[in-house]
């Protein structure tokens, strides 16, 4: 037994984080260790072919851009696409009710929007007697998974006391072998570990976190929001997917001039950049270029064609690749689909 354990210092031998690694990688080899697959190839490839656990996401975009939509499709497919992967999923939903949340999802199944669901078409259509079924059936298979709800505002501290005692309650305790070093000579003994259920908790938008007792202003509830994340990932098998918005200078009349560097997300456009920056291990700007009236988007001028092209900016992959990419929004349908590189504009081509 190595010393660390016995005195409970706060440091490790690096020893045991190559032991560490080492069955990480062959656990991943053996495709007994996965991470998350997204319903997205490229999303995926930008990670380590999806999201590790232990890991935390940060989305940030305009308002309307489609945080909502990215993160309710990794939750409403993560099931069907993880076969065999044992997790649940605890929700903060604290800007919409959790009633409309499920709308939107039956939005997704009828491709119907949640205007229509709600009978409120201007042209007097209403919600079918089978449209309704429908609903019914697919609720019913939902609430099979096993997925929980926060919808009350709270601050940093209740949000960390809420994730700590949800982890604990759907903990186990297992009886594993462990073979240590007593009198120079190695030994086998049994010991009870405690088992963490695997769990993506998702945080609808990091500035409805309250402030607590002496937290000052928003920045200082977004730097402990942070640090708490941090602290919580490493001690339990977690993936947060955290939304954020962008501050106001992204839209300032030069970052929407076409054709210039400008219209990119970066990273210093998060609001409260460092606060959650240095805590990502995977950060996304999402843009609707043709929302601000571009159509030649960025100095490759790749053309735009209609409001439901959505850029991905994966500005941060901390074990994964930087990069672009593009899709199609069909906020009907509530459903984001990959979609080919835009041709870039070409003066010789008439457009």
């Amino acid at each position: 037994m190595s010393k660390h354990q016995d005195n409970k210092s706060p440091w490790k031998g690096q020893r045991d984080a190559f032991i560490e690694s080492l069955v990480y990688l062959d656990g991943r080899r053996r495709g007994q260790i996965k991470s998350l697959k997204t319903p997205w190839k490229k999303f995926n490839d930008a990670g380590t072919n999806g999201i590790e656990w232990h890991n935390t996401v940060v989305i940030g975009g305009r308002p309307a851009s489609g945080k909502t939509l990215i993160k309710d499709q990794i939750i409403r497919e993560s099931f069907i696409l993880n076969p065999g992967e044992d997790f649940r999923v605890l929700e903060f939903q604290l800007e919409m009710l959790a009633r409309t949340s499920a709308i939107r999802e039956y939005s997704s199944v009828l491709g119907k929007s949640y205007k229509y669901l709600c009978s409120s078409e201007w042209d007097g259509q209403y919600l079918t007697d089978k449209e309704l079924e429908l609903c019914k059936l697919y609720a019913k298979e939902r609430v099979k998974y096993p997925i929980d709800i926060v919808e009350e505002p709270c601050t940093v501290a209740e949000f960390e006391e809420t994730v700590k005692s949800y982890m604990e309650f759907h903990s186990s305790v297992e009886y594993i072998e462990k073979v240590i070093e007593e009198n120079g000579k190695p030994k086998t003994i049994k010991i009870d570990e405690k088992k963490y259920k695997k769990t993506i908790v998702t945080l609808d938008h990091s500035l409805l976190i309250k402030k607590g007792k002496g937290e000052k202003d928003k920045l200082e509830v977004l730097y402990l929001l942070g640090e708490t994340v941090t602290a919580l990932k490493r001690k339990y098998p977690i993936i947060f997917i955290i939304l954020s918005q962008l501050n106001r200078n992204i839209d300032t009349p030069e970052r929407n001039e076409e054709g210039k560097y400008g219209n990119y997300i970066l990273e210093s456009d998060l609001f409260g950049s460092d606060a959650l920056l240095q805590h990502a291990d995977i950060l996304i700007g999402i843009n609707r270029p043709a929302k601000q009236k571009i159509r030649y988007y960025g100095p490759d001028k790749f053309l735009i064609e209609d409001e439901s092209i959505i850029v991905l900016h994966f500005l941060k992959c901390r074990n994964g690749d930087s990069r672009m990419s593009f899709f199609k929004a069909e906020f009907e349908k509530m459903k984001l689909s990959e979609i080919e590189t835009p041709q870039k504009f070409d003066k010789k081509i008439k457009v």
